[in-house]
């Protein structure tokens, strides 16, 4: 089985103290550290901005994998860029013009993901697939952590799969919500390579030892 790229979520972090918890992912297996902005508009709640992730950048020695729940994100996917993004994931949902948005975010220099909520099928994907270097499916409903996996993600995922392999794309699948070690393998089975994992980590009594579990899954 592949060994998956583990993205842990600061949104499940202590936020008094950031500085502390950025160093352990440094410290850890984590491959990525992933940043979920909220806006309150496009999800019913609001994370962190601008300010937050820069703090987290002075600390970070992972790539920020950053996941912009927000309305509009054309508006700022320049200053995330700024802030330190390396990855920038926008919603389809959240986008009237996908492609531009694809080429917005590649011009600045950074990766370019698209995020898709439970219910938005992924052949909507198809046509842009190529231009997609990471396609974020969300396996809970966004926008709160701790939520429980929602069981139909494994489905998605292998269509998502045969969509970038006719493709002959080198399109990365993520995983976003409800990740532990109990769906973890049956996900990388399914053909997921990036998994994104909150409370899992933050909550368990060793997080270290938690991000080693999830990358040796």
């Amino acid at each position: 089985m592949r060994t998956p790229i583990i993205a842990p979520s600061v949104l499940a972090a202590d936020f008094a103290n950031i500085q502390r918890d950025v160093e352990m992912l440094n410290a850890s297996d984590a491959d990525w550290i992933h940043i979920d902005i909220m806006d309150g508009v496009f999800v019913p709640n609001i994370s962190f901005g601008l300010p937050v992730m820069k703090a987290i950048n002075e600390h970070a020695t992972k790539p920020l994998d950053v996941h912009l729940m927000i309305e509009k994100p054309e508006n700022y996917v320049e200053a995330f860029k700024k802030a330190g993004a390396e990855i920038i994931s926008v919603h389809y949902e959240a986008c009237s013009h996908l492609h531009r948005n694809l080429q917005q975010i590649k011009a600045l220099g950074c990766k370019a993901g698209v995020a898709i909520n439970p219910h938005t099928n992924v052949q909507l994907l198809e046509d842009c697939i190529g231009d997609i270097d990471l396609v974020c499916v969300m396996s809970v409903n966004p926008g709160f952590g701790g939520q429980k996996f929602i069981e139909n993600t494994y489905k998605k995922v292998r269509q998502l799969k045969e969509i970038i392999s006719d493709a002959n794309a080198t399109t990365l699948i993520e995983i976003d919500g409800g990740v532990n070690k109990e769906n973890a393998p049956k996900l990388i089975e399914a053909g997921a390579d990036v998994l994104v994992a909150g409370s899992f980590v933050f909550n368990s009594e060793n997080p270290i030892d938690t991000i080693s579990s999830l990358k040796s899954v």
